[in-house]
C-alpha cells in the first residue's frame, strides 16, 4: 500500500476493530470439512459466519462503525438502507449500544426479514418500507441523513465497515497452524473482500485471495475489466446478498490491489452447492454464502494438496425459496428441461410421446396446455426431469426422429422467465 492508502485502512484498524467486536460478536468456528477435503484432495476449512449472532458477518462492520461514532452523532441516531443482512447487523448494534436508528428497506422485502430486523432492533429501531428496490430505499436513507442530521451506515464502502469485516481474516489466520494457501471470499459491494484481503496480504503475502461473484451480478469483474467502478444496467437478483449493480469506490481500490483473482459462479451452481451443503454437511447457507465453495471447481487443479479456506458469509436462507433453489440446480446440472410442444392433431399423439419419446427413466414434472379452451389446437408446456444429463441428447434425437414440433424453453431466457 502507498502511504496515503495506509491512512485510509491499515492492519491497525482491523486489530482495533477486533478488540471492539469482542463486546458483541461470536468468534465463529473454522471447521475442516471432510467431505469437501476428500472431493478436492486438499484441506478445506469453512469459516462459519452463518453461525454469527445475526447469522451473517454483517454485524462486524456495522457494530464497529456505530461504536466509533462521537457522543453527538450517537445522540442524533443512525440510518441505513438494506434488504437483508446489513439491516439485521445494524439493528442488533443499535439495540446493543442503545442508539436510535432508522432502517429503510424496499417494500418488496420478505416479511420474514422485516420481522428479524424488528426483533433484533426492538424499541431502538424504526423499520421504514420504501420503494421497490434497494436503490429506492437508499435514496430515502440519504434524505433522512439530510433531514435529521443522522449518520449513514453504508453497507460496504466505508473504512470502519471494511475494518470490521477484516476481523474475519484475523480469526482465520490465528486459527490455522500454518498460513492458508487460498482464501475464497464472496463479493457483493466488496466490503468483505476488501477487509479480508487487506489483513491477509499484510500477514501472509503468499496466500492467494480469490473473490467470488454471482455470474448475473459481476460488478467487480466488470470494474476490473474497465479499470474503474461502473454501474451495471441489469443484474440477476437471485443471489440477493451479493447482487449489487455497482461496487464501492474504496472497495474497488483495495480489491484491485489485494485480490489475486475474481471468478464468477452461475446462479444455478450456487443452488447446487446449497443443496449439497445441506444434504452432506447439514449446513444451511444463503446463496451468497455458498459462492466461495461453489467456486472450488474452477480451482480444482490449483488447490490440490493445499490448505484452503472458504468464508461462509451467511445463513439467512428463506425456506420458502428451497423449491426454486432445487429447480435452478436441476436446470444448471442439465437434469431439467422445458419444452413447448405442438402435438400432432391426431388421436394418440400424447400417448405416443410418452411411450416412444420419453426415456425409461425420464419423468414429466409439468404438463399444461397453453390454450385452456382449445387444447387440441394449442401447444403444451412440458417439463422433463432426466436421471442423468447424458439422457438429454437421446431425448432430443427421439423427438426429431418422430418429427415433433418443439421449442426448447431453457435456451430462450425471455420465454423461460415468462413461462417458468
Amino acid at each position: 500500500m502507498r502511504e496515503d492508502e495506509d491512512r485510509i485502512l491499515g492492519m491497525e484498524d482491523i486489530v482495533r476493530a477486533h478488540h471492539v467486536l469482542r463486546e458483541v460478536i461470536v468468534r465463529t468456528p473454522l471447521q475442516r470439512d471432510a467431505v469437501l477435503s476428500a472431493k478436492y484432495d486438499c484441506d478445506v476449512y469453512l469459516k462459519r459466519e452463518d453461525l454469527q449472532i445475526v447469522r451473517s458477518f454483517k454485524i462486524r462492520g456495522a457494530y464497529n462503525m456505530i461504536r466509533s461514532l462521537s457522543p453527538e452523532d450517537r445522540e442524533k441516531g443512525i440510518v441505513c438502507a438494506s434488504a437483508g443482512n446489513h439491516a439485521q447487523g445494524v439493528a442488533y448494534s443499535c439495540k446493543a449500544l442503545g442508539i436510535k436508528g432508522k432502517v429503510y428497506m424496499p417494500s418488496t422485502t420478505p416479511s420474514q426479514k422485516v420481522k428479524q430486523v424488528r426483533r433484533f432492533g426492538g424499541e431502538f429501531v424504526e423499520v421504514i418500507l420504501k420503494g421497490d428496490t434497494f436503490d429506492d430505499a437508499y435514496d430515502e436513507a440519504l434524505q433522512a441523513c439530510i433531514d435529521y442530521g443522522m449518520t449513514l451506515i453504508h453497507p460496504f464502502d466505508e473504512p470502519r465497515i471494511i475494518a470490521g469485516n477484516g476481523t474475519i481474516a484475523m480469526e482465520v489466520m490465528e486459527s490455522l497452524d500454518k498460513p492458508a494457501d487460498f482464501i475464497f471470499v464472496t463479493i457483493g459491494g466488496g466490503g468483505l473482500a476488501a477487509g479480508v484481503s487487506t489483513y491477509v496480504k499484510t500477514v501472509s503475502p503468499s496466500t492467494k485471495v480469490i473473490g467470488v461473484e454471482p455470474l448475473g451480478a459481476a460488478s467487480m469483474s466488470e470494474a476490473f475489466k474497465q479499470g474503474k467502478v461502473v454501474t451495471l444496467d441489469h443484474i440477476n437478483k437471485f443471489v440477493d446478498g451479493a447482487a449489487v449493480k455497482r461496487v464501492g469506490g474504496l472497495t474497488f481500490d483495495i480489491c484491485s490491489r489485494s485480490l489475486d483473482d475474481v471468478v464468477m459462479v452461475p446462479e444455478g451452481k450456487a443452488c447446487t452447492t446449497i443443496l449439497e451443503l445441506y444434504n452432506e454437511n447439514a449446513i444451511v447457507v444463503e446463496p451468497a454464502g455458498s459462492l466461495p465453495i461453489a467456486a472450488l471447481d474452477q480451482y480444482r487443479d490449483q488447490i490440490r494438496g493445499k490448505t484452503v479456506v472458504c468464508i461462509v458469509s451467511g445463513g439467512n436462507n428463506d425456506i420458502d425459496r428451497m423449491q426454486e433453489i432445487k429447480e435452478r440446480s436441476l436446470i444448471h446440472e442439465g437434469l431439467k428441461h422445458y419444452f413447448m410442444v405442438n402435438f400432432p392433431q391426431r388421436a394418440g399423439a400424447l400417448r405416443e410421446f410418452l411411450a416412444e419419446v420419453l426415456g425409461p427413466e425420464d419423468d414429466i414434472t409439468r404438463f399444461e396446455y397453453t390454450k385452456k379452451h382449445d387444447k387440441e389446437n394449442g401447444p403444451a408446456l412440458v417439463g422433463i426431469e432426466l436421471s442423468s444429463k447424458e439422457s438429454y441428447a437421446p431425448l432430443i434425437e427421439r423427438m426429431q426422429q418422430k418429427g415433433m414440433d418443439y421449442t426448447e424453453i431453457n435456451k430462450d431466457m425471455n420465454l423461460f422467465n415468462m413461462l417458468i
